[in-house]
């Protein structure tokens, strides 16, 4: 009986023990399962979290929130979504409550440490809380994401705009210059363009690549002088590659600084020696001088590097007229038409008709008989050895108004020669 009497209350306590669990529930925190969801690239997950976030809550942080909705629509390439969110949580971040952590409790002194002899070390004192500090370093990551997502979108003007809002943040790193200037230059300011990179160089000297940026602005804009002076600062610094020579080196031979051109191709080929394309735009410097030979000594030596340069090599060698060597070369070119075609204007110049004559079988393999040039060679071949018929027979088939007229004039020999030997001894 007395346990009957005393059931309700038990069951009542009981009961008052379950409610108290079940208040003590921990809520699901949306935020902290949507950032994590981000981290691992479930995006649709993570919008589903941010889209169960209770934005009516008194703990609700509005400047968390839009922020992570950027960061979420920058993931998913949604670049005009998050230009919103982003704006939204710099307005939140503006009027956000910024409260100092609670300070940890002092770590209870141990009973023996009362008898110590050891001095206790010297507390960091902590810096005070500025809340303010804290909201404008906020704003600058913000103003950053902003300026990504403009620049995606090609909104070059408000990307300068969110970049200068930054403050600090936005002009602590030289690419942010080289950003800035890229911006400007596509919206054809480009003096504010060039002036970005100055700034950029004045607060980062070592940072080449500004004066790169530099140099190819002053060379698109044909003001040379300014952009040897860019290349020159970029060069010393010792980051230069083949490529940037070769740009400076063809913008100083358009600017008809040759002699300019030859000075750094050299002082390049010294640092890449081993670099084809130097030694064939070198060649082609100095073939403006009408110097030849050397040209066909740095094409071959490029062609060692790159073999698409042999058939260039070996054509210098012919009109320096070191025929043999030309020839030499010719055998190494790997496509057999264009070694077919230079072999025949070759030995034509070495006058070795019979092995002109020799290779038009091969001629008429690659169906190569129908470039007129070809043709008159081969005639011409035919007509110093005296074979005439032959001669005559291939020179009646050109069609190129001029070679049909030298032709002519040969075919008018022909006929001396057959009347008349002795004309053609």
């Amino acid at each position: 009986m007395l346990k009957v009497k005393y059931l309700p209350l038990v069951l009542a306590l009981s009961m008052g023990t379950l409610h108290a669990k079940q208040d003590t529930t921990p809520a699901i925190d949306h935020m902290a399962n949507a950032t994590m969801m981000i981290f691992d690239g479930k995006f649709e997950k993570a919008q589903t979290e941010l889209d169960a976030v209770d934005q009516t809550a008194p703990e609700f942080d509005a400047a968390k929130y839009h922020t992570m909705r950027g960061v979420l629509a920058v993931k998913k390439e949604a670049y005009k979504e998050s230009i919103e969110a982003f704006n939204q949580a710099i307005e939140a971040t503006k009027t956000k409550l910024y409260q100092a952590p609670p300070k940890a409790k002092a770590d209870q002194a141990y009973l023996f440490s009362l008898f110590s002899d050891k001095k206790e070390k010297p507390k960091a004192i902590e810096p005070p809380f500025d809340a303010e500090k804290i909201r404008q370093e906020e704003l600058s990551k913000l103003y950053i994401q902003l300026s990504k997502s403009y620049y995606k979108l090609k909104d070059y003007t408000h990307t300068i705009e969110a970049l200068d809002s930054a403050g600090e943040l936005g002009s602590n790193r030289p690419e942010l210059f080289t950003l800035r200037a890229d911006c400007y230059w596509k919206l054809k300011d480009h003096s504010n363009a060039i002036h970005a990179l100055s700034r950029g160089s004045e607060r980062f000297p070592e940072a080449a690549e500004l004066l790169k940026q530099k140099f190819y602005y002053f060379a698109e804009l044909q003001l040379y002088q300014a952009a040897i002076e860019a290349s020159k600062e970029y060069i010393a610094k010792g980051k230069a590659t083949p490529k940037e020579y070769l740009a400076l080196a063809q913008m100083l031979m358009s600017g008809e600084q040759l002699d300019l051109a030859i000075q750094t191709l050299e002082e390049a080929k010294l640092i890449f020696p081993d670099d084809a394309k130097l030694n064939v735009v070198l060649g082609h410097a100095y073939l403006k001088r009408d110097m030849v030979h050397t040209t066909a000594q740095l094409f071959e030596r490029g062609s060692y590097y790159d073999s698409n340069y042999t058939k260039e090599a070996a054509e210098m060698y012919r009109r320096a007229n070191d025929l043999p060597h030309a020839l030499y070369l010719n055998a190494k070119v790997t496509d057999k038409k264009e070694k077919l075609k230079q072999k025949v204007a070759i030995l034509i110049e070495r006058e070795e008709f019979e092995k002109v004559i020799g290779l038009e079988e091969g001629l008429k393999r690659y169906a190569m008989l129908s470039d007129d040039n070809l043709r008159y060679a081969l005639g011409y071949a035919y007509y110093m050895v005296k074979d005439y018929d032959k001669a005559e027979e291939q020179f009646k088939k050109i069609n190129d108004n001029d070679l049909f007229s030298k032709a002519t004039m040969i075919r008018k020999n022909i006929e001396k020669c057959k009347k008349n030997s002795l004309e053609c001894q």
